[in-house]
């Protein structure tokens, strides 16, 4: 038989209120850091973008200076060891979706520049596609 010895006892869980305030506290800080961690995302993806852009330019440069013509594709400058692959979009997250530029000049060849072939516009407000 068990005694009923007058004393309740305590249960070892969490209230509602003290549940409540933690995840009142978790939303705030969350609220705080979630915008500052998408705004450092998308000007690292920004870098990158300028980065890529940058090398491809410089490299079509270089092939031009040693082949005496633009390459006919961005292909071509990984078969003939320019790059050792084409670099990715950062912003379409695709090495396809490359815009090519033909030279304006009536040079030999195809791709005299390329640009992203990203919809929407940068930190700045410029547009991609003007980068």
């Amino acid at each position: 038989m068990v005694k009923n010895t007058g004393m309740c006892s305590k249960g070892r869980g969490f209230t509602l209120i003290e549940l409540l305030v933690v995840l009142a506290i978790l939303a705030l800080l969350l609220t705080l850091a979630v915008p500052r961690y998408f705004h450092s995302v998308d000007a690292s993806r920004e870098a990158v973008l300028k980065e890529n852009l940058h090398r491809v330019r410089d490299t079509l440069d270089k092939f031009r200076g040693d082949i005496g013509r633009y390459p006919e594709s961005l292909a071509e400058l990984v078969e003939k060891g320019y790059l050792r692959a084409l670099p990715m979009d950062p912003m379409t997250e695709s090495a396809g979706t490359w815009e090519v530029i033909a030279p304006p000049d009536g040079s030999e060849g195809a791709v005299y520049d390329i640009r992203s072939g990203a919809v929407g516009a940068g930190r700045e407000g410029r547009p991609y596609r003007e980068w």
